[in-house]
């Protein structure tokens, strides 16, 4: 074999070159017209509505996912918990809105259910089971710690009191909290508000809340994200109609389901 034949002719290297020439040529166009799409769609959805301070396709996204964490909700979907040796012991904590005014030495909660008002003090709920949990409490910002969290279930507290029934067999959609000040409130919807894992919190770690994790009491809930868990509940009201919510306000998920 003469060792020109070992190598490529001239024409064949043009012809290759050609080719991976027009390869690169169409894998560009591909990719060009492919970025295209994203982009146009990005743009559509900047020059939609808003719907509730959120552009309206996004909030149709988060709408959906509303419906589909709430039809996974159930008594026996369950946060996970830990052992008590896995809780930090430096607890994290965000905001402070609610908790700048001074709290009154006479600390109660107010309580509306249709036409049934009245007041409960932390003495009283003490006097109901204490119920513990640790679980991985998650924020939306994207962090977790697993905490252990004391204090009385928001069920029992309804059982006891008989709250919550608007009549003999329903009970109200809605459970609404508000910081005595009014600055921070929620609203959480009945099948969350009587989970079993839902609870009215007096105590982190054994011992009495500190006023940055919302003392004298706490909403905390599991299966949500941290910032539906009301720090110092001054009201809780229930209603049929959807109470407002300091975040979902500013466009967040209202359901914040996990």
């Amino acid at each position: 074999m003469k060792s020109e034949d070992r190598y490529p002719k001239k024409s064949e290297h043009i012809r290759l070159d050609n080719y991976v020439r027009r390869d690169v040529i169409k894998a560009l166009l591909g990719f060009g017209a492919a970025s295209l799409l994203p982009l146009g769609l990005w743009q559509w959805v900047k020059s939609s509505s808003y719907t509730n301070n959120v552009l309206a396709p996004l909030r149709k996204t988060l709408e959906f996912n509303e419906k589909l964490t709430s039809k996974l909700l159930s008594d026996s979907h369950l946060a996970p918990t830990f052992p008590k040796s896995q809780a930090e012991r430096k607890v994290r904590f965000n905001g402070a809105v609610g908790l700048t005014e001074p709290l009154e030495k006479d600390y109660k909660i107010k309580v509306e259910s249709g036409e049934n008002k009245f007041e409960i003090t932390l003495d009283d709920l003490k006097k109901l089971p204490k119920q513990e949990i640790i679980f991985e409490f998650k924020c939306i910002e994207g962090w977790s710690q697993i905490q252990h969290w004391g204090g009385v279930r928001f069920v029992d507290v309804m059982n006891h009191y008989k709250i919550g029934q608007k009549d003999a067999e329903n009970l109200f959609e809605y459970v609404g909290m508000e910081t005595p000040d009014d600055k921070y409130y929620v609203g959480i919807d009945m099948p969350s508000a009587v989970h079993p894992q839902t609870i009215l919190a007096y105590e982190m770690n054994g011992k009495p809340l500190l006023k940055k994790h919302g003392s004298p009491l706490r909403l905390i809930i599991p299966v949500k994200y941290g910032y539906k868990s009301l720090k110092r509940i001054g009201v809780i009201k229930f209603s049929d109609t959807r109470p407002k919510d300091y975040w979902a306000l500013f466009g967040y998920d209202y359901f914040a389901g996990l």
